[in-house]
């Protein structure tokens, strides 16, 4: 007979909790304090209940008004954006970047957002910390008509530093079915119209870090004339919310399909809804992109392929619309605090090339 075996039980053993191995339940239970007046913000008439429990609940029943309604849902981050918020100690705007990658992506099929989650992982729970980065979500949701339905935040010690976390969520929204946007619209004939971006959004900071502080060696806190504000400020700024200008949009004139420029550019972006029998024209001479934009290109030694792959280059967000739509367009877009203009045209494959394809023409000013 073998001897199995034993677990030491001897009173002179030292003990381990939860706490000792670096997760503080009591601190997230404050964290969770501290975000719930900023939850409540994030409200639609249709949620069920509080934060607290295991699962968000939403009465789809009030979706009374739809014939055919059509879910729709997004996933996404921030990226590597987060390491500037944590560097600059400012955490109340990456949750507004984030539910712009969420539901702006939700809109361009002419979606309402409903309601969102978010899932935020840290290496240590600072209960403000976490606090700042749910105030952002739930003003951006509340800008948004977007319900924060639930979330969850994890302490990841020896995974991720005291200081460091990332953020992700999901949204859910819904469309009539006959008024979802989308490539089998899109016609010859119709016009592009670009919506600026506020700035680099939230996209291709990896190359943009690698550019400002590997090559160039400068500081977050470095004063740039070209920028108004520090470079940490300048990269901090805010991702610009489309959705209800989109929506509005989508509801007053003939709109085709949309685009969310994110990582991948421009032209990669807005190819994703143009159909096989048609190509697309842009002309760069139309706008001119935010200093960032030429400064990366610049002080990194960037070619224009690789910084138009990389960054969204001043255009946030395009609308094909009907030809006879575009100034109606421009001018509801602008009512709603958007700048918008004409970028492009789309033409029949036979006269601009090769089907379902972006061409990008001339230069910037």
């Amino acid at each position: 007979m073998t001897n199995s075996p034993r677990l030491d039980t001897s009173s002179d053993r030292p003990t381990t909790d939860y706490a000792s191995a670096g997760v503080s339940v009591a601190e997230g239970d404050r964290a969770v304090e501290l975000m719930r007046e900023w939850v409540d913000k994030a409200r639609r008439p249709e949620v069920v209940g509080g934060i607290g429990g295991f699962a968000g609940l939403f009465d789809a029943s009030a979706l009374k008004d739809y014939t055919r309604p059509l879910l729709a849902t997004s996933a996404d981050g921030v990226g590597t954006k987060v390491q500037i918020a944590q560097r600059m100690d400012v955490h109340d705007t990456i949750g507004f970047d984030l539910v712009g990658m969420l539901v702006d992506d939700l809109v361009v099929c002419g979606a309402e957002p409903l309601f969102m989650t978010d899932y935020i992982a840290c290496g240590k729970v600072v209960p403000e910390r976490i606090a700042d980065i749910v105030k952002g979500i739930a003003q951006a949701c509340a800008e948004t008509g977007t319900a924060l339905l639930g979330g969850e935040t994890a302490e990841h010690p020896g995974l991720l530093g005291v200081d460091e976390y990332d953020i992700a969520g999901s949204t859910t929204g819904v469309v009539e079915a006959d008024r979802l946007l989308g490539p089998e619209r899109v016609r010859s004939g119709d016009v592009v119209v670009a919506m600026a971006a506020s700035g680099l959004h939230s996209n291709g900071y990896s190359l943009v870090r690698q550019v400002f502080f590997g090559q160039a060696g400068w500081s977050l806190d470095r004063q740039v004339p070209e920028f108004s504000s520090t470079l940490g400020e300048q990269l901090l700024i805010p991702t610009r919310l489309y959705t209800l200008p989109c929506l509005a949009l989508a509801a007053g004139v003939e709109v085709h399909a949309m685009s969310h420029i994110t990582g991948g550019g421009l032209a990669a972006n807005l190819a994703r809804v143009v159909p096989d029998d048609v190509s697309v024209v842009v002309d760069r001479s139309t706008w001119s992109p935010q200093p960032i934009f030429t400064m990366v290109g610049e002080l990194g030694g960037v070619e224009r392929p690789a910084l138009e792959q990389a960054l969204n280059m001043g255009v946030g967000m395009i609308a094909m619309v009907a030809a006879d739509a575009a100034d109606a367009a421009i001018r509801l877009l602008a009512e709603h605090g958007v700048d918008a203009w004409i970028a492009g045209q789309v033409g029949a494959a036979s006269v601009h090339g090769a089907g379902g394809t972006v061409t990008m023409v001339n230069d910037h000013p």
